[in-house]
């Protein structure tokens, strides 16, 4: 049996195995290589049989068009890993202030700062309690408290918790009011997640416009644009019917007007995969402005992508109505 961990250097296993304790993912290293291995090559051939089959392109053009959808897929793989490590911060760092309050009440009972965060870890903080139990675990195990604290804020990509972290451990090495420093730590937290929720409100119409550009104007304007192509390419095809030479030069003799160069079909195919391309971004830029992170988008991106293909499929449908009844009404 293959061992696709095998087949990446050990630098890039041991990234991935740190991208998997970020994300607070169950799974080996072996177990996601082998997905996006093997969802790559799968998809790369059944993209080439398809092409070359059915489609009837050329092999090396469905050879390319099998690289970029595998490419595609391992794409979609990261990015949904990024997104769980973005989603997992973020819930760590909403609960971090009350976890910090409670530690303080703790510490000023008189109770050690690693038996106090040890009854700080309720069970309404979820994953971060077991991670303060798994680490008073190791410590009395024999793991040195100031290793146990530096493991727990390297298995999240949180700035808050590394800073937290290494305030502590230098209270600790140092001296000072430990208690006075993680109630401060708190405060500070709670403070920063006031002022990103009112820059987020503040930037709250740069999202509607993007969002109204991505999904409403851009496939109202390709859906338009594409029924103006059939328009122009029946007429053309009407004129050259009863006038094989085309329409004769209206004056002088650069102005001859002549057919499109691009085919309705042709600028069909482009109008989709450009609306998918731009509610796609709009999207991450959205998240962006939203949230810091552009990575979250993601769930917001099929939601786009649907609504972006339905506006550009109506729009179609109704400018193509509009044109047959004023086709019939003379």
């Amino acid at each position: 049996m293959v061992r696709f961990e095998m087949l990446v250097s050990r630098g890039v296993a041991r990234r991935v195995s740190h991208e998997l304790d970020l994300a607070g993912m169950k799974i080996t290293v072996e177990m996601l290589l082998r997905m996006a291995i093997v969802g790559f090559f799968a998809l790369f051939l059944i993209v080439i049989a398809f092409g070359v089959l059915l489609l009837k392109l050329y092999a090396p053009l469905a050879g390319v068009l099998g690289l970029v959808a595998g490419a595609v897929f391992v794409l979609i793989v990261y990015m949904i890993l990024e997104y769980k490590i973005e989603n997992r911060k973020t819930k760590l760092e909403e609960m971090l202030p009350d976890f910090f309050q409670i530690t303080s009440a703790n510490l000023r009972s008189g109770i050690a700062l690693d038996r106090a965060l040890l009854l700080s870890a309720r069970p309404e903080f979820g994953f971060l309690s077991e991670e303060i139990k798994d680490m008073n675990k190791r410590i009395y195990s024999g793991e040195n408290f100031e290793n146990a604290l530096q493991e727990i804020a390297s298995r999240y990509r949180s700035y808050e918790l590394t800073h937290a972290v290494r305030m502590m451990i230098e209270a600790l090495r140092y001296g000072g009011a430990m208690a006075d420093l993680i109630e401060q730590i708190a405060k500070s937290m709670r403070s920063n997640q006031l002022v990103q929720k009112e820059i987020t409100g503040q930037l709250f119409m740069y999202s509607i416009f993007i969002a109204f550009a991505a999904l409403v104007a851009a496939p109202v304007l390709y859906g338009l644009t594409s029924q103006m192509i059939v328009v122009t390419d029946t007429i053309w095809k009407g004129i050259l019917a009863t006038s094989p030479g085309g329409i004769p030069n209206i004056g002088m003799s650069f102005l001859k007007p002549s057919a499109p160069k691009i085919s309705p079909e042709t600028y069909y195919d482009f109008s989709i995969i450009a609306i998918v391309v731009i509610t796609g971004f709009a999207s991450l830029i959205m998240s962006a402005i939203s949230s810091g992170s552009a990575v979250k988008g993601i769930r917001y991106m099929p939601v786009f992508l649907v609504v972006g293909l339905v506006i550009f499929l109506v729009m179609q449908h109704v400018i193509a109505q509009l044109f047959s009844s004023i086709a019939g009404g003379i």
